[in-house]
């Protein structure tokens, strides 16, 4: 931390030198403006080196306080006073798991991402004491390093960019820059209540760690630094072991060998798996889920069909292979489900997988008529003789020896005429029905959004 930062002497100029040439070339400059002491001051140190006009002030409304319209208010006639627009927006919060204050955020982030155009730039206003609290609420529930790495200074966000560029500052600078400015700011109540894990360590904690040590601003977010650090080289650890595990893509997402990861010593394997997802703009694993896929997925009897599930994705295994899916959301299609494809066309499929068809000479299913081409999904029992075999199989076999994993087997698309099966998905054509060397052919293609 500069000295400037920790006496207090805080500047639009010292705040903004590494982001003005950025901003001034940016096509959008958003501002997360709450009312309260952080957003009042970042808003107010950018308008002292951007022109005001080019800014948005984005006021989220959660409507969980009876003050909440006086405070959207009172940011709209903040923004009058400084020539800025303000977009404001109310939302409904939907406490569901993580509890209200996490509700409440990712209601803001999906307005603000809404909101972002492409290389467009959203500013909030975290500071060093927001940093502080974060690791140590992050430290309590027993993160790694990417966790106590904190609060990052810019990630993406949408089509653009997020920056914090106050989280250098601590809250006393603010304090400082907002009485010289003599500028007023709402207070939210909520702030005060100490059943919030927050609060708690706000008004309780971090008082005592003060008197204590002066200097734990500057120590913590040391320490947050070394572990951002040491998330960054496990990651590049993971993504160089992942490049020898003979990885290739999926039907909605990947997998990799398992004789080649069984190779890895276990602390390696835990790090790959921790970082995999994340890989693919998904969250990394937690340590629970790491050790629950290497002990009820890796190491299960197969014909148990081991999975873990998390959120929208999926690991699990088929044969010596591990695989990442994405099939949250993708429901079981309905037996007596009968569709006319004319083929010409994608066709997006209940389940959200999708059949695409071109003509192919030489090969492929032969078809006079497309209309008659029908499309019906695994009731049980059907068999039927892939071309060039001598013999029919039942489908549940044929399957099997196929190779197709077992979470795709009641979805796989089942191609008829006039009441006979001629085709399974993209796998194979039945005997009689596949194309001569001088015939043309449809090339079925059987696929979903792989990861």
């Amino acid at each position: 931390m500069s000295r400037s930062t920790a006496t207090g002497d805080i500047s639009a100029s010292a705040v903004f030198a590494d982001y003005r040439q950025e901003l001034n070339v940016a096509p959008q400059i958003l501002v997360g403006l709450s009312g309260g002491l952080d957003s009042t001051v970042l808003l107010s140190l950018l308008c002292e080196v951007i022109a005001p006009e080019k800014i948005t002030a984005v006021h989220i409304n959660h409507g969980l306080s009876a003050n909440a319209d006086h405070w959207q208010q009172h940011s709209a006639e903040f923004c009058q006073s400084l020539g800025v627009r303000l977009h404001a927006e109310s939302v409904a919060v939907l406490e569901v798991g993580g509890g209200l204050e996490s509700a409440a955020r990712d209601a803001r982030y999906l307005v603000f991402e809404k909101l972002m155009v492409e290389e467009g730039i959203l500013l909030l206003g975290h500071h060093a004491d927001d940093q502080v609290e974060t690791v140590l609420y992050r430290l309590m529930r027993g993160s790694g390093p990417k966790g106590l790495a904190g609060i990052p200074l810019t990630r993406p966000l949408g089509s653009g960019k997020l920056l914090r560029p106050l989280l250098s500052w601590p809250k006393a600078s603010l304090q400082f820059w907002a009485a010289e400015k003599q500028l007023r700011w709402i207070e939210d109540e909520s702030n005060q209540q100490e059943q919030f894990d927050r609060n708690y360590l706000r008004h309780r904690v971090v008082p005592a760690l003060a008197e204590r040590w002066p200097d734990y601003i500057q120590g913590i977010t040391r320490s947050a630094q070394h572990s951002l650090e040491a998330d960054q080289l496990a990651e590049s650890v993971a993504w160089t072991d992942l490049e020898g595990l003979d990885v290739r893509p999926e039907r909605a997402g990947l997998s990799l060998s398992l004789e080649h990861f069984n190779q890895l010593e276990p602390l390696r394997q835990r790090n790959l798996l921790r970082y995999w997802p994340s890989f693919y703009m998904l969250a990394p694993l937690s340590q629970n889920l790491v050790e629950e896929t290497l002990n009820s997925v890796i190491s299960a009897r197969e014909d148990s069909g081991p999975r873990v599930v998390r959120g929208n994705i999926q690991l699990c295994r088929y044969r010596d292979r591990l695989y990442l899916l994405n099939l949250s959301g993708r429901p079981k299609v309905a037996d007596d489900v009968c569709l006319h494809w004319h083929s010409d066309e994608l066709l997006v499929l209940p389940d959200g997988t999708q059949l695409s068809a071109e003509r192919v000479r030489g090969g492929g299913l032969r078809v006079d008529d497309v209309s008659a081409l029908s499309l019906r999904f695994r009731q049980g029992g059907e068999r039927c003789q892939p071309a060039g075999r001598d013999r029919s199989n039942s489908l549940k076999k044929l399957l099997q020896e196929y190779a197709l994993e077992p979470w795709w087997r009641e979805r796989i698309p089942l191609f008829y005429i006039d009441e006979q099966l001629v085709a399974v998905g993209d796998l194979w054509v039945c005997q009689g029905w596949q194309c001569g060397a001088d015939e043309e052919g449809l090339k079925i293609t059987w696929e979903t959004n792989s990861l």
